[in-house]
C-alpha cells in the first residue's frame, strides 16, 4: 500500500510538473538575472498534498477542482484584486467591460475572506438597494461567503434577470448584519451620461471606463457645446463611485481635456510590457485610425473650467484621470478622498480558454505619485455624509504597498490586526433589524438639487467664471 502511494505521489507529482512546463516556466524567472531554479522540494510538497488529499479526503475530489482551488489560492494570497478566471467568469468579464451582463450590479473584492462592495454601479438593482462601498457582504442566500472564492460568489450573484437574491450586509457603523433582498436584472450600464446643467454650464458623469467611454465622452461634449450654441463657461465631470475599467479609455477621457501629447500616466512593473508611459495621442486610446473622436472636440474645451467630482467610490481608471487633470492644474478636484487603487491588472488568457488577472504594475501620476492606497486628495473637501463609513484599499488585507511611503510597511500589520479586531467586537451572528435603515435609505441621485457636492461643484465654476469677468 505504501509503495503504491508512493508511486501514486510521483506519477502526480509527474504530472504537476508537467503542467508546469506546457504553460512556460519563464515566469519564475528574473528576466534581469539567471534563470531561478524551480522550488523542486516545494512543488515535491504539494504534489504529496494532493496526493494525500486524492487518497484519504473524506469524499472523493475531481482533480480538476483541486488544481482550480490551488490556483484560487495562489492569486488570492498574492493582492487583492488578482485572481483566477474560469471559462465562465472569463466570458463574463469580457462581457463585463463591454458594457452588459447579468447580476446584480455591484463592483466587488474580498476583504479579511469576506466579498467586500468596492462600488456599486449606477441604476443597477444593487445600487437602487442602498449597498455602499466599504460594505460586506457575508452572505448570499443561506451560504457564508467567509472563506469562499471571489469567483464562485460572483457566480452566485450572477443569475437570471427578475430572480431574487438575499444579501446579507455588514456594514460599518452597525452594531449587527442586516439582510436586504435584490432582483437580479440585465444590466445594461450606460457608462456616459451628461446634461446642460443651465446655460452655459455642463455636467457629464462618467460610471465606468469601458470599450466606449472615450468616444462617449467626446460625443457628450460636442452635444453640450450644441446645444449651448457657444463655448461653455465652466464642465462639471463626474467620476464619483466609478470602480474603473479599461486603462486607455481613462486616457482617452484625460486626452479630451489636455494638450496632445501630454503625459497622462506611467506604470511600473516587473515585467517589460509593465512599463508604459502613455501620453494623450490617438495611438493609445483609438482602435480606428480613422475615428480620432478626440481631435473633432471643440477647441476651447482644451480650456474650459473644469471641477472633477471623486469620493472613496471612485478607483483605479478615475484615480488615473482626476490625477492627470489635476498634476497638470486642467482641473479642480472636488469631494472626498479616492479609494486609492493605484495598481494594474493584465488579464493573460491561458492555452484552455481561462485566464488570470494578475497585478502586474502599479501607475503612477505625471508628477511621480503612486496613487496605490493613498488615493488622490481633493483640492478642495466637500464631504457626503458617507465617507467616514467606507472603506478604502489600504483598508483591505494584503493591499500593495505604496512605494513613497516609507512608513506603510511597517504599520500594515498593525492596522490589519486593528481591523479585525474592529470588526469582531461589530460582527454579530445574526442579523438584526439594522436593515430598516437601508429600506429608509434614497441614494442621492448625482447631478441634482439634492446633491451637496455637484451643487459645490457649480458654485465653484461660477465663481471661477465671475474672477475671470471682473479681472
Amino acid at each position: 500500500m505504501k509503495n503504491k502511494f508512493k508511486s501514486f505521489t510521483l506519477i502526480t507529482f509527474g504530472l504537476v510538473f508537467g503542467i508546469l512546463i506546457s504553460v512556460n516556466l519563464s515566469v519564475f524567472a528574473d528576466k534581469k538575472s539567471e534563470a531561478k531554479k524551480l522550488p523542486v522540494e516545494d512543488l515535491r510538497i504539494f504534489a504529496e498534498v494532493f496526493g494525500k488529499i486524492k487518497a484519504d479526503y473524506v469524499e472523493e475530489v475531481e482533480d480538476k477542482q483541486l488544481l482550480t482551488e490551488a490556483l484560487n489560492g495562489m492569486l488570492a494570497g498574492l493582492d487583492p484584486h488578482s485572481t483566477f478566471l474560469d471559462q465562465d467568469h472569463f466570458k463574463e468579464m469580457q462581457q463585463g467591460t463591454a458594457g452588459e451582463f447579468g447580476g446584480l450590479g455591484i463592483e466587488v473584492g474580498m476583504e479579511d475572506g469576506f466579498v467586500k462592495v468596492i462600488s456599486p454601479i449606477e441604476d443597477t438593482p444593487a445600487f437602487k438597494a442602498g449597498l455602499q462601498s466599504g460594505d460586506l457582504i457575508i452572505k448570499l442566500d443561506d451560504k457564508s461567503t467567509k472563506g469562499m472564492s471571489l469567483n464562485d460568489a460572483v457566480k452566485i450573484m450572477r443569475g437570471k434577470p427578475g430572480t431574487s437574491l438575499n444579501v446579507q450586509i455588514l456594514r460599518k457603523g452597525q452594531n449587527a448584519p442586516f439582510d436586504v433582498k435584490i432582483t437580479r436584472a440585465q444590466i445594461k450600464s450606460q457608462s456616459v451620461k451628461a446634461k446642460l446643467i443651465q446655460e452655459d454650464y455642463g455636467y457629464i458623469r462618467v460610471t465606468q471606463f469601458q470599450e466606449r467611454t472615450g468616444e462617449d465622452v467626446a460625443k457628450s461634449i460636442n452635444k453640450l457645446f450644441e446645444e449651448n450654441k457657444k463655448p461653455l463657461s465652466g464642465l462639471v465631470l463626474d467620476m464619483r463611485n466609478n470602480p474603473g475599467g479599461l486603462l486607455n479609455a481613462a486616457v482617452a477621457v484625460s486626452a479630451a481635456f489636455i494638450p496632445e501629447g501630454e503625459l497622462v500616466v506611467y506604470t511600473e512593473g516587473r515585467a517589460r510590457d509593465s512599463k508604459m508611459h502613455l501620453t494623450a495621442i490617438p495611438e493609445n486610446f483609438v482602435r480606428d485610425p480613422k475615428n480620432n473622436y478626440i481631435e473633432k472636440l471643440p477647441s476651447e474645451i482644451k480650456k474650459t473650467p473644469l471641477v472633477v467630482l471623486v469620493n472613496n467610490g471612485s478607483a483605479s481608471a478615475s484615480e488615473i484621470v482626476a490625477g492627470a487633470l489635476q498634476d497638470h492644474k486642467r482641473a479642480l478636484i472636488v469631494g472626498t478622498k479616492s479609494f486609492g487603487k493605484g495598481s494594474v491588472q493584465s488579464i493573460l488568457p491561458m492555452n484552455n480558454g481561462t485566464a488570470i488577472k494578475l497585478t502586474t504594475a502599479r501607475y503612477f501620476t505625471p508628477n511621480g505619485r503612486s496613487i496605490q492606497a493613498k488615493g488622490i486628495d481633493p483640492d478642495i473637501v466637500v464631504e457626503d455624509g458617507f465617507s467616514g463609513l467606507m472603506s478604502r484599499e489600504a483598508d483591505l488585507n494584503h493591499h500593495l504597498s505604496n512605494p513613497d511611503d516609507t512608513e506603510s510597511k511597517k504599520d500594515e500589520s498593525a492596522n490589519s490586526e486593528e481591523s479585525k479586531n474592529d470588526e469582531k467586537q461589530k460582527t454579530s451572528t445574526k442579523a438584526d433589524d439594522g436593515g430598516e435603515a437601508l429600506k429608509n435609505f434614497k441614494p442621492v441621485e448625482f447631478g441634482t438639487a439634492d446633491d451637496k457636492q455637484f451643487q459645490e461643484a457649480l458654485n465653484i465654476l461660477k465663481g471661477i467664471d465671475i474672477y475671470k469677468k471682473i479681472n
